[in-house]
């Protein structure tokens, strides 16, 4: 699509209260999903002495769920281009519930993993299906804050994970718990199901044509080909994994095994890790929704602040780290989440609207790759130190290292279009006439 034919300002969606109100529709399947995604983090332990397996083998249950989430980017940002969100978010919704339901009834350690693939599968429709919901309800002026707040669903799937649900295994037991989080599942797909749409009435976009062949490759393709979205795609990477295996699998065992930590406290700091995250994620998306050009030094900020906070911490003299600095990076990492968003919004002026959803998808599969190297690598290097959480979790520094270098190799030109694209918006929004 050339420059001259995208969507312009004057025919953007309004917003508006039902605009709010169909996409905290689709927030609140993404809450749900993140609670089945991260309720793996606070039964490690549990699920351990369940199945009766090692370091190596707990960490395969979040890294086949991830590899599944990952490898379904692409496909899910295909699928809200060509099916709409409505569609997707239903078969999503579905997935997952089905996954934390077959989890929850799993006594087998085959069983479990088949469960949590599953999981992964519908989780991967959810995110990637918000921001498209958002891109149609709301006008691009609110595309960072919108992106930022949708994240902030997701925390708050992530805050019951750590508080509700770390109590209610240990009062009620493993299928109880997990069941319940399962008919969560079952309520907000009622409620797609009665109350969501795709796009406000009069906004409707064009009919698609009938994919001819080799229409996947070239989308694909050419949303790859953009610098932004590489660049959104390693800023996801360098920015997210370090967090979401923190508290996806590693962080309460770390907490309790390597750090001494009761369970109680071990749980509190996972709270403080999703309240941060809450807290950046709004100050972020204010920042950037008034001064674009926060992004880069935002980025490359929480990158150096993760990096020094976990050498300071894995280089403490002595056995324990004091519980301020574990606080201290626990705020850290509560920064890393809203960074991954700025990747998505990168991308966004990179691609026109019908490929936004293949190009978020790609975005989306950064961070959660980085997760799944880093949840084998730790299980691998604590099987072979005899736990030794010190030597497992520098896997992070490398991981940075690289995508820091990605980040800055593509940076300037993926500005330079930018910059371009949104003068030439800007110029034909001037020339838009007024509708009669």
């Amino acid at each position: 699509m050339s420059l001259a034919s995208r969507p312009v300002l004057s025919h953007e969606p309004p917003g508006g209260r039902q605009a709010v109100a169909v996409w905290s529709i689709g927030t609140l399947v993404y809450t749900v999903a993140v609670v089945h995604r991260t309720s793996l983090g606070v039964a490690g332990i549990d699920a351990a002495a369940r199945f009766h397996i090692g370091a190596s083998a707990l960490s395969t249950f979040s890294i086949l769920q991830l590899l599944v989430y990952a490898s379904m980017q692409i496909p899910v940002g295909l699928m809200v281009d060509r099916l709409g969100t409505k569609r997707v978010l239903t078969i999503g919704t579905v997935l997952f519930t089905a996954g934390q339901v077959g989890f929850a009834l799993s006594h087998s350690y085959g069983m479990a993993l088949a469960a949590r693939a599953v999981l992964g599968c519908g989780d991967a429709m959810t995110f990637v299906s918000v921001l498209r919901l958002g891109s149609r309800w709301f006008p691009a002026r609110r595309g960072p804050v919108i992106a930022q707040a949708a994240a902030l669903f997701g925390v708050a799937g992530n805050l019951m994970s750590t508080v509700l649900l770390s109590r209610l295994l240990h009062s009620v037991g493993w299928t109880p718990t997990f069941l319940g989080t399962g008919l969560g599942g079952a309520l907000v797909l009622v409620l797609v199901l009665l109350f969501m749409k795709d796009h406000p009435d009069g906004f409707e976009p064009a009919p698609a044509e009938h994919p001819r062949p080799g229409y996947v490759k070239r989308q694909i393709v050419a949303a790859w080909r953009e610098p932004g979205t590489r660049l959104g795609l390693w800023t996801h990477f360098t920015t997210q994994f370090s967090c979401t295996v923190f508290l996806l699998l590693w962080g309460l065992p770390y907490l309790v095994e390597g750090q001494g930590l009761s369970r109680e406290a071990a749980g509190t700091m996972l709270t403080v890790v999703v309240l941060a995250n809450m807290v950046f994620g709004m100050l972020f998306g204010q920042i950037i929704g008034r001064h674009h050009g926060a992004r880069m030094p935002l980025t490359l900020g929480v990158i150096g602040c993760t990096a020094v906070s976990w050498a300071v911490v894995l280089g403490w003299p002595g056995e324990h780290a004091p519980l301020w600095l574990l606080g201290a990076l626990c705020v850290v990492l509560g920064a890393s989440g809203p960074a991954s968003m700025i990747g998505f919004d990168f991308a966004r002026p990179a691609n026109p609207p019908e490929r936004l959803g293949t190009a978020s998808g790609i975005v989306n599969i950064g961070g959660f790759t980085a997760s799944m190297i880093t949840l084998f690598m730790i299980g691998v290097l604590l099987d072979a130190t005899g736990g030794n959480y010190r030597v497992a979790w520098c896997t992070i520094f490398v991981l940075q290292a690289f995508g820091t270098v990605q980040i800055l190799r593509l940076r300037r030109r993926a500005a330079r279009l930018e910059r371009e694209r949104i003068a030439v918006s800007r110029v034909e929004s001037v020339h838009v006439p007024a509708k009669a």
